[in-house]
């Protein structure tokens, strides 16, 4: 079976790889060190490899070269096997990956709480079936803080890779056998078309561009249209180095330009896939650029970078895990040479063991044993997400704490909240009133509405105990991201047609049920500044500024709007001051404190809570001053005497890092009780001390 007839080809379209044989070039060892370095080095935060994250592509482009040089070789040569080829995948690939994967699932037995074990396992099982990339695609960015806190997100890569290999030799067997002649051609159309998809998507959803294979298959056939030697290879040998040294120059480029600021993959990804491809093309193997890739300590690197790219993002994320902060300059640099070590090792007892046909295992064996490792890390995965991320191995004090999680009220979720997937009521169920109810149950009409986003759910049990002693009866309209700000179109925020809806239909609803009183409710510091606090999670830096930046205009104005509409058709606003932010996700921290016994008042310092809620009380103050509408801070009650709490009675305030539990909020009903028990009193605006 011939892939590649030259004889029926053009001059120069394509030259016939050799069959079934893969010589072997230091320089892309070399090559791939320059690729994890840099990786290695951006994850540690070691400062100057800003966009280290692009030796994943020089790695894509490496792999893509490599095997299409062996498929289509063995194709053309007829010897080509699904079977053999797999066998070599798995010796390759299986080893170090289940040693990972192992060793990773003691340290998140250990280390992680509940739902952070249930994210881990979600992520154990797709890992096992390469499909991460596409679980990691549903959860999360790639640059964001839950990307910070999970210990296989690093095996996305090798989901993309094996999604490819399974499509790739395919792919070559029905081009040899049906358009021979148009192998490059075919390849170079999907490389296109696949180019161009990802140019297209990064700027529209750039986390589907950023995991998703059709939207990095460029890479990889960017590789692999390196094997067909389309261009032939320079004879002189400095036109290849100056190659060489131009691929060098671009990959530098990008790792010490790119910023996790840049719009990525996309087009910026030419520039380290072109310099990766410039590097192989070239095969220079002197002068500056040639010695360079060839020296023996960047061609032990590359040996074992397969190795360094599984084992040192885990060690990161257990190691802040451990240490409960973004690590530092001296961790991170004494990480990275643990990774080394460790990579040294896995790469002569691990990896190596298995390699090639004379390796520990057999091939019917090898198949076994590598399904019987996958079965078992799924059936693990489905254990743990099954038992809720087992909070059973954890002492008793300890899962008390941490049950500060699950302590929501039925306004923080469906039926009576509209969450993000579309579950709660419906844009018909609103406009007809067809909402939970609080306070007291009755056929009037209802007397006040709650109107808002995630922290109005998390506040109406406070409104509802008023209620409930007012004996007076309201509805609940809260929808995830979505604030009480008709058309401000915040695309960052919830989707802006859902909650154009959303708005839209409690609009009509406050209008035609005459509702004489509204509770306005929304993260207001986060649409203000367009941002969440940084580094959320369970480890929190007070030292990084929080973001501050004025974007209120778009809010300022649908406020200003929606409060005149309001007062004009005579109903009543009380607008309610955010609480503050943890910046990390409390129960988990605290529960973590707990078992080491370390302090648990982990709230930020009152003068970061203040600088970050400066902007958005000052707009709540100005609006409510001008519409003679009333406010409600429950601030005083978690900050007070220049210091925020994050527990009471050892238990946590938040269930998150800026959602109060239902009993926390339940004990703040007092702050409300003057709004029913005196219509025409309000609240004091809050001061700015």
């Amino acid at each position: 079976m011939n892939l590649i007839v030259l004889r029926d080809s053009p001059p120069g379209l394509m030259r016939q790889p050799v069959p079934g044989h893969l010589k072997y070039r230091a320089d892309i060892d070399g090559l791939r060190a320059l690729a994890i370095l840099p990786v290695v080095l951006f994850h540690a935060g070691i400062p100057g490899f800003s966009g280290g994250f692009v030796g994943v592509d020089v790695f894509f482009v490496i792999s893509g070269y490599l095997m299409a040089t062996l498929i289509s070789g063995e194709i053309a040569g007829g010897d080509f096997s699904i079977l053999r080829f797999y066998e070599r995948r798995i010796r390759r690939i299986f080893p170090a990956l289940f040693a990972v994967l192992a060793a990773s699932s003691v340290a998140a037995w250990l280390l992680l709480m509940p739902v952070e074990l249930e994210y881990f396992a979600r992520s154990l099982k797709a890992a096992a079936l390469f499909t991460s990339n596409i679980q990691f695609e549903k959860e999360s960015g790639y640059f964001d803080i839950g990307a910070q806190l999970k210990p296989l997100l690093h095996t996305w890569s090798l989901a993309v890779e094996e999604q490819f290999y399974i499509l790739f030799p395919l792919l070559l067997i029905a081009v040899s056998r049906f358009a021979r002649r148009h192998t490059v051609h075919v390849l170079l159309g999907l490389l296109i078309v696949s180019f161009a998809a990802s140019a297209w998507t990064v700027f529209r959803n750039p986390t589907a561009a950023f995991y998703l294979l059709q939207f990095r298959a460029w890479e990889l056939l960017l590789g692999a249209m390196l094997a067909f030697n389309v261009i032939p290879r320079p004879a002189r040998p400095a036109t290849r180095e100056a190659l060489a040294a131009l691929g060098i120059g671009l990959i530098a480029i990008a790792v010490f330009g790119f910023t996790d600021h840049t719009q990525f993959p996309g087009p910026a990804a030419l520039l380290p896939c072109l310099g990766a491809a410039l590097v192989i093309y070239a095969g220079a193997e002197y002068g500056l650029a040639g010695r360079a890739l060839r020296a023996k300590p960047l061609v032990f690197v590359g040996l074992i970078s397969y190795s360094l790219y599984l084992w040192h993002w885990p060690i990161i994320v257990f190691s802040r895990e451990i240490s409960g902060r973004e690590l530092s300059q001296a961790q991170g640099g004494l990480i990275v040479l643990a990774s080394l070590a460790l990579a040294a090792f896995s790469w002569r007892f691990i990896e190596r063991p298995f390699r090639g046909r004379g390796g520990s295992l057999g091939r019917r064996s090898l198949f076994a044993a590598g399904a019987t490792v996958m079965v078992a890390m799924v059936v693990f995965g489905n254990y743990v997400i099954r038992d809720v991320g087992v909070p059973g191995r954890l002492p008793a004090d300890v899962q008390k704490v941490y049950a500060a999680t699950y302590d929501i009220s039925r306004f923080g979720e469906p039926p009576c909240f509209a969450d993000s997937d579309t579950t709660g009521p419906s844009v018909a169920d609103i406009r007809a009133g067809k909402l939970c109810t609080l306070g007291v149950d009755g056929s009037n009409p209802p007397t006040f509405l709650v109107w808002g986003d995630s922290h109005s759910g998390a506040m109406s049990p406070a409104i509802d105990g008023a209620a409930k002693q007012a004996s007076v009866s309201g509805l609940f309209a809260g929808h995830a991201s979505c604030a009480p700000l008709p058309d401000a179109h915040l695309p960052a925020h919830g989707g802006v047609k859902r909650c154009d809806d959303f708005n839209g239909a409690v609009r009509d609803l406050v209008r035609s049920k005459h509702i004489p009183l509204v509770f306005l409710i929304a993260y207001w510091p986060k649409y203000v500044h367009d941002a969440e606090l940084p580094k959320e999670g369970v480890y929190f830096d007070p030292s990084i500024p929080p973001p501050l930046q004025d974007k209120s205009a778009a809010v300022t104005a649908s406020l200003d709007r929606l409060m005149a509409e309001l007062a004009q058709q005579g109903t009543k606003v009380v607008l309610v001051m955010d609480v503050p932010e943890m910046g990390r996700y409390m129960p988990e921290a605290i529960a973590k404190a707990t078992m080491t016994k370390t302090s648990t008042d982990i709230a930020p310092p009152w003068n970061y809570v203040a600088e970050r809620q400066a902007l958005s009380r000052a707009i709540l103050t100005r609006l409510a001053a001008k519409y003679g509408a009333g406010i409600v801070d429950p601030l005083p009650a978690i900050c007070h005497d220049g210091h925020c709490d994050a527990t009471y009675d050892g238990m946590p305030l938040y269930k998150d890092a800026d959602h109060i539990t239902a009993t926390t909020s339940k004990r703040l009903s007092y702050l409300f009780s003057p709004v029913f028990t005196s219509p025409e009193r309000k609240p004091s605006p809050p001061s700015n001390s």
